[in-house]
């Protein structure tokens, strides 16, 4: 949610010039790549408990004005390690703004991933899942992996995943983004996540497809990304991919759970009303949406009365929040 002005402003309060054209060729992504080097230098200017404040204001006020009334949002522990920050103290900070947005009525019930990078390696994953673990009773529902999955085999982070589960924290991993389904099959096998963000390598193996089915592992898909980063084209195999051709609706007639999500909305420009509107290109109708919105609450990180008490107030999309 690092939106271009929270950039500029932070930026300048660090006293590092950014002219607006880099600003716009940086947002302009043009693939997977360059997404990790525009995340590594719009998030190098988040570097005090105040920034992520303010960070967190500007996410609760965006999902508000989207009627979310419930978000699991994940945040890169990794990235605040590796830059030496006082990752509790950039926790307090934006989950205290959350929750009193949440108390307000100006933002929605808000949990937490905490999430480690892949290309980091599994000691600094390790520090991560310790640290979801000592904030568990803090709002921190999970465990995750995320960044670029080609870098190191999955088969390295069963320690850190073990030891997550062994203190409670759900699993989650990104996976068969730009790898292939070998990626997905290995978190479910290895890691045992109960989530797989994106997973969209599994329309290149039908067998992988009735497993997420069987065992009831939900997609997060997230529709502009994909595209943004060339996911789409890899998996398609293809270099006019358009969002049109993207598996979503494939998945969802098969009987895999998905749900839709916004990755990092700001810099894909999109949000996830916009994100629903878009999977209508895939071919899916108000009713399907309905039911994946339903899905989201499902296999969210909630207990169950909690659960209920939201799918209670599912209303369609077109109704006023």
């Amino acid at each position: 949610m690092l939106q271009p002005h929270r950039v500029t402003s932070l930026a300048k309060k660090y006293s590092v010039a950014v002219e607006d054209d880099e600003l716009a060729s940086r947002y302009n992504l043009r693939g997977f790549s360059q997404f990790l080097e525009l995340f590594k230098w719009a998030t190098s200017f988040l570097r005090e408990p105040d920034d992520y404040a303010q960070l967190a204001q500007d996410a609760a006020t965006a999902l508000h004005q989207q009627c979310v009334v419930y978000a699991e949002i994940t945040l890169s522990i990794g990235v605040m390690r590796l830059r030496k920050q006082n990752v509790s103290a950039n926790f307090a900070a934006l989950r205290e703004v959350f929750a009193r947005n949440h108390a307000a009525g100006t933002g929605p019930q808000v949990q937490f991933i905490f999430d480690a990078v892949r290309q980091f390696g599994p000691a600094p994953a390790m520090e991560v899942a310790r640290l979801a673990a000592e904030h568990r009773n803090e709002a921190v529902v999970a465990f995750g992996l995320g960044g670029d999955e080609l870098s190191i085999p999955l088969s390295d982070f069963r320690k850190a995943y073990a030891y997550a589960a062994q203190h409670g924290l759900h699993l989650v991993a990104h996976a068969g983004e730009t790898g292939g389904p070998e990626q997905i099959q290995d978190a479910i096998e290895l890691l045992n996540v109960e989530r797989i963000g994106h997973g969209i390598a599994a329309i290149r193996s039908p067998a992988l497809m009735n497993t997420l089915v069987t065992r009831k592992i939900p997609l997060e898909i997230c529709l502009t990304s994909n595209l943004c980063t060339n996911a789409l084209s890899i998996q398609l195999n293809s270099a006019h991919s358009r969002i049109a051709l993207h598996p979503l609706a494939k998945f969802f007639r098969h009987g895999i759970p998905v749900t839709l999500s916004t990755d990092d909305p700001a810099m894909f420009h999109t949000t996830l009303s916009e994100e629903y509107s878009a999977a209508t290109q895939t071919g899916l109708s108000l009713d399907d949406l309905v039911a994946i919105n339903r899905t989201a609450f499902e296999y969210a990180f909630l207990p169950q009365t909690t659960r209920q008490d939201f799918l209670a107030r599912l209303t369609p999309p077109t109704a006023p929040c």
